[in-house]
C-alpha cells in the first residue's frame, strides 16, 4: 500500500472516512476548502492520506490526561487501527488480484474489519484534534448553533454528557448534512451507529482504554473533565467548514 499513487490513497479516504465522517470529502468544495484549519488541512494529514500516524498535539493535558494515558492510546489504539487497516488492504487486493471467488469467510471478514480500522482512525485523530489544555468557550457561530438546536448551550452539554454515558464508543457531535441538524449520537463501536452524512464536530472516545489509566472505571469523571477541555476554536471550524 505504500507504493500507491496519491489519487489512490485519496480513493481510499473517499471510501472509509465518508462512513463516519459524512460528506468530509464532498465538503471540500466549500468555502473553507483552503483553509489551513478546514476540511482539506484535515484531508491532507489524516493517517488515511499519509499511511502514517498524526503526531499527537501534546503529551499531557495537565489536570485531565496524563502522558502515560495519552501515549499508548495514541501508538496502540490509533496506531494499531492505521496498521490494521494498511494490513486488510494489502490482503484485499491481493485477493482480488488472484482470481480467487470472493465469497470466503477470510474476504468477509476483511471486508468488515477495514471499515472498522478505517473509522477507528478518523474518530481517534478527530478526537485528539479536539481537545484542549486550557479550558476555553464557543466561538458565536456553533454557540448559537448549539443554543438554537438544544435550547442552550448548558442544556446541550446535559445531553452530551448523558449521550456519552450511554455509549461504549463514542459520543459525538455531528450536523446532518441532509437536514441540517445538530445531533449527539452514541456509538457503541467503531462502525455502529453512525449518522450517515453526519459530520463530526466533537468526538470523545468514552472506550475505558480512553481513561483506565488515569480514571479506573470513573466514566463520568473522565466525560466531565473532557467537557472542560474541548478545544471549541476547532470544533467552530469544523462546523463553519460543514456547513
Amino acid at each position: 500500500m505504500h507504493g500507491r499513487p496519491a489519487f489512490a490513497r485519496r480513493e481510499v479516504l473517499r471510501g472509509f472516512a465518508g462512513c463516519t465522517a459524512g460528506l468530509l470529502i464532498v465538503e471540500l468544495a466549500g468555502a473553507e476548502a483552503g483553509s489551513a484549519h478546514g476540511l482539506a488541512s484535515y484531508v491532507q494529514n489524516s493517517g488515511l492520506v499519509t499511511e502514517r500516524p498524526k503526531p499527537l498535539p501534546y503529551q499531557e493535558i495537565p489536570g485531565f490526561l496524563s502522558a502515560q494515558q495519552l501515549a499508548p492510546h495514541h501508538a496502540a489504539h490509533y496506531g494499531g487501527a492505521l496498521r490494521t487497516l494498511i494490513s486488510d488492504e494489502n490482503q484485499l487486493e491481493q485477493l482480488l488480484k488472484s482470481g480467487q471467488p470472493l465469497t470466503t469467510p477470510a474476504f468477509g471478514a476483511l471486508q468488515k474489519d477495514r471499515v472498522n480500522r478505517a473509522n477507528s482512525v478518523v474518530l481517534h485523530e478527530l478526537y485528539f484534534d479536539n481537545m484542549a489544555a486550557r479550558p476555553s468557550q464557543p466561538p458565536d457561530d456553533i454557540r448559537t448553533a448549539l443554543a438554537r438546536r438544544f435550547g442552550s448551550l448548558e442544556r446541550w452539554a446535559d445531553d452530551f454528557r448523558a449521550t456519552c454515558m450511554a455509549a461504549g464508543g463514542w459520543g459525538i457531535l455531528a450536523r446532518d448534512a441532509v437536514n441540517g441538524r445538530l445531533y449527539n449520537v452514541a456509538s457503541d463501536l467503531h462502525e455502529v451507529g453512525v449518522l450517515w452524512f453526519g459530520q463530526p464536530l466533537l468526538v470523545c472516545d468514552v472506550y475505558e482504554h480512553a481513561y483506565y489509566v488515569d480514571y479506573q472505571n470513573r466514566k463520568g469523571d473522565y466525560v466531565e473533565k473532557f467537557l472542560q477541555h474541548i478545544d471549541w476554536g476547532e470544533v467552530n471550524r469544523r462546523f463553519r467548514a460543514a456547513g
